[in-house]
């Protein structure tokens, strides 16, 4: 972790299902003690379960991140139950697929309070535990939406735009106060999650996350390498979310043409959407009784597990330094060959 020491207690919100419940598998390897905060109880459960197969602690608590006053308790509660928390994940997620004016104002305002709030929230009861110690990391999962925004997701995109924005400031706030807290994000592209299968949706046909799509260990992967090494502002996963940001910020008009064309039919299936299908905005689909969502979508296996722009991402050094090398030999050879005498 270059200096800092291993995390020990971590919290990670959105853990019952997708990519939180990759990521606490993942950390459970390592033997950590894990609070575990969602709504959905069977899902909750699930992971609880997952996370002590794979040789860790878990303490799965039934949290809804809007309400501040619920994601301080749960703070009180780790720390009480697991001890001084290292590691926050900031992950919940909620959404409304449809256009602007089919979603309603309380609707909006629900995506918005889970979305971002809940990341605010969040990002309070770990500073406030984190700041007095002197140590700590705080993740913020992201989008390749939070730089690029899509059509029939202005809710969403408009939460993760407002994480930036906040994450943005309270970086330059800690570097002001030379915190040792650090403070990093993960941009992350479609995902193969449950998300689909409960997501609020008023498409004609049924909601789908756009190709290329990943599966969410490679997601967790990338969450539990930024927390290692936080001194990076972001990180980007997947070729796809590289494209997206590089060129919204060279061709933005231009990708608005694009997904005017493309954004609605490339979010939707051919199959007609299930009008009966229960949504989790208000209330969550696993509430206990029901089935465990677990971390994988409902979009088949043959999607992507591996991302070799984030393996460039995680190897820079190494790849700066081949490259610089492979450019002095080749300089070399070149500088030294008859025809470039004189």
């Amino acid at each position: 972790m270059r200096g800092r020491p291993a995390a020990r207690v971590a919290v990670i919100t959105g853990a019952s299902a997708g990519v939180g419940r990759a990521t606490a598998r993942l950390l459970a390897r390592r033997g950590m003690r894990l609070a575990l905060l969602a709504r959905g109880g069977s899902g909750l459960r699930g992971a609880a379960e997952d996370v002590r197969a794979a040789g860790g602690v878990a303490l799965p608590i039934e949290t809804d991140v809007a309400d501040h006053r619920q994601v301080e308790a749960a703070a009180d509660r780790a720390t009480s139950e697991l001890g001084p928390i290292d590691l926050w994940v900031n992950n919940a997620m909620a959404s409304v697929f449809a256009p602007f004016t089919e979603i309603g104002p309380e609707e909006f305002r629900r995506v918005t309070e889970v979305c971002y709030l809940g990341y605010v929230h969040g990002t309070r009861a770990a500073l406030d535990r984190m700041l007095p110690r002197g140590t700590g990391t705080i993740v913020q999962v992201g989008s390749a939406l939070a730089y690029r925004s899509i059509p029939l997701q202005s809710a969403y995109c408009g939460a993760k735009h407002a994480i930036v924005g906040f994450t943005e400031s309270l970086r330059c706030e800690l570097l002001h106060d030379r915190s040792p807290v650090r403070l990093t994000m993960v941009h992350l592209p479609a995902l193969n999650t449950p998300q689909f299968d409960w997501v609020l949706s008023r498409l004609r046909n049924r909601a789908r996350p756009v190709p290329p799509i990943y599966q969410p260990e490679l997601a967790a992967r990338a969450i539990v390498y930024a927390a290692d090494r936080p001194g990076r502002r972001e990180y980007w996963v997947g070729a796809s979310t590289v494209g997206t940001i590089l060129g919204n910020r060279c061709l933005p008009g231009l990708l608005d043409r694009y997904l005017a064309r493309t954004g609605y039919s490339g979010q939707q299936t051919e199959q007609p959407a299930d009008r009966s299908r229960p949504a989790n905005l208000w209330h969550p689909v696993d509430d206990g009784t029901g089935a465990d969502p677990g971390a994988h979508g409902a979009f088949g296996t043959p999607y992507r597990t591996r991302s070799p722009q984030l393996w460039l991402s995680q190897h820079r050094g190494v790849v700066t330094a081949g490259l610089l090398s492979a450019g002095t030999v080749a300089g070399v050879l070149f500088g030294t060959t008859p025809w470039r005498r004189r």
